[in-house]
């Protein structure tokens, strides 16, 4: 049978976004799909995610896998002469034409943020993001919270992109007014007053500075372990407030509600060398142009 692999690394939304680009490229095929995982090693501040859902691949061994930079000289041959399995990098960080006809028996290496890779298979997707263990305990509960009244989550990224610099300089992070506005707009819209519920990784700071004219309830049940969890609560809530960050990308995507309103940073990158003019869906609202 042939197979597609794709590339994993970063954290869980990065890894959705992997997942998704090559669970596309091998329905189309009718390939095997086979994940490498090798950059998950006990020095990765970030783990490999993806057993917390339903997914229809498995982890590659290490037979199955081209080599890696661990060996060198092997590594850059088959990257320049390699046919088995074709080295297939993302070109730029906006939506590549090219994914939708490449051929099995490929590697697959690159970010894929966008829908557009995957939005004919949406279907297929929510079956195999479906969580593998039922929510339960204090999730469960807060789970039967957000769902008794209209709600909208929050999603504030801090952590490494406020105190690692190079992160800082490449992504930035949404500013208070961005939020403002974005919870004014679901207001409208909806035409509900929904309940805010906060998520971050850095929730004190949250609750120190998160100052809204709503009922704010912070979420921080969970830590990098259970981080799945939260994108489920996320997923839970009627309308999403996302950060410029993959992770509650997923957590909007993954709301199955045809009502949700879905609002995203307009500047996804701090930097002004990047743009990804394909990562929002077309319905979701982009605020700060």
């Amino acid at each position: 049978m042939t197979r597609v692999i794709t590339r994993l690394h970063g954290g869980m939304g990065n890894q959705l976004f992997q997942y998704a680009v090559g669970r596309a490229v091998a329905l189309r095929t009718g390939a095997e799909l086979l994940l490498d995982t090798r950059q998950y090693t006990a020095k990765n501040p970030f783990q490999y995610d993806l057993g917390h859902f339903a997914i229809q691949a498995k982890v590659a061994t290490e037979a199955e896998l081209p080599p890696a930079k661990n060996r060198p000289l092997a590594y850059a041959w088959w990257r320049k002469f390699g046919r088995s399995p074709r080295f297939v990098r993302e070109q730029g960080l906006g939506y590549n034409e090219t994914i939708a006809t490449i051929e099995a028996d490929c590697y697959l290496h690159g970010y894929f943020q966008s829908q557009r890779y995957f939005a004919d298979i949406a279907p297929t997707l929510w079956t195999d993001l479906a969580f593998k263990e039922a929510i339960s305990g204090e999730n469960a509960q807060m789970g039967e919270r957000i769902q008794s009244r209209p709600s909208v989550s929050m999603h504030i990224r801090r952590g490494d992109y406020i105190t690692d610099a190079k992160a800082m300089s490449v992504h930035g992070s949404a500013d208070l007014a961005y939020y403002q506005r974005a919870l004014k707009e679901v207001r409208s819209r909806s035409g509900q007053d929904p309940v805010v519920y906060l998520f971050s990784n850095d929730p004190d700071w949250v609750r120190d500075n998160i100052k809204l004219d709503a009922e704010l309830v912070p979420v921080a049940i969970n830590d990098g372990k259970t981080a799945h969890e939260d994108l489920r609560l996320m997923s839970l809530c009627d309308h999403n407030i996302i950060a410029n960050s993959t992770f509650s990308w997923w957590g909007a995507w993954l709301n199955p509600s045809h009502n949700k309103i879905v609002t995203a940073p307009a500047q996804w990158f701090a930097s002004p060398k990047l743009s990804n003019p394909d990562i929002t869906p077309d319905n979701w609202l982009r605020l700060g142009d």
